[in-house]
């Protein structure tokens, strides 16, 4: 289980964002995959009792199937980022299909932030979408979609490389639900009393 993004990635896709430079304590929440109507809405009530704010990485499907629960997402504060239409992996998909499906999902999410799904994106991918997109990967991954991994684990998995700056992913989705909801407060609870405040990304790098 790899937590961390490897070295070797950083080197490929320069100018991709992996932290926030930052001597503040801060994190930087994101969340992956929705929105779903019931899971997000569980995912901002746990948001508003920390008041802490993030970043959701929307799939424009689940944006057109739930507007509402979309729109909730932003009216609450947080800020939102483009994860493509059918959540495609760079890697297996043709750049021209895949391009589409990213301007296709633009139509939904107005924003200048894009997270490529799995993390998988070719260079020559990341080098075009830079024109147009802050590119964000994380510095931690929770891996609270893997049924493998306990609620135990996947909060280590986060408290162990939390620092200031740090991009940490959730997910709010079906398979990710039960370590979710579990570890989501538990993190923000121990982070907070370490002196920690959550914000969400911002279009443009500082």
């Amino acid at each position: 289980m790899q937590v961390k993004p490897p070295l070797v990635l950083r080197f490929l896709l320069p100018g991709v964002t992996w932290k926030v430079n930052t001597s503040e304590k801060v994190i930087f929440l994101t969340f992956d995959d929705g929105p779903h109507p019931e899971i997000t809405r569980q995912v901002l009530d746990i948001l508003d009792r920390f008041q802490a704010k993030a970043t959701f990485f929307c799939v424009g499907e689940n944006v057109q199937k739930y507007p509402t629960t979309y729109a909730e997402i932003l009216h609450r504060g947080h800020h939102t980022g483009n994860h493509t239409y059918n959540h495609l992996k760079g890697w297996k998909t043709n750049n021209k299909v895949y391009f589409n499906n990213i301007n296709k999902a633009s139509q939904l999410i107005e924003s200048k932030l894009f997270r490529p799904p799995f993390g998988k994106i070719s260079p020559l991918q990341a080098l075009h979408l830079k024109r147009h997109y802050r590119i964000v990967m994380w510095s931690v991954i929770s891996y609270d979609f893997d049924a493998c991994v306990s609620p135990e684990q996947c909060l280590d998995n986060v408290m162990k490389h939390s620092f200031p700056g740090t991009i940490a992913v959730f997910h709010d989705s079906v398979k990710s639900v039960k370590n979710l909801l579990t570890v989501l407060p538990l993190y923000l609870e121990a982070m907070s009393k370490k002196g920690y405040t959550f914000k969400a990304l911002e279009e443009q790098s500082s």
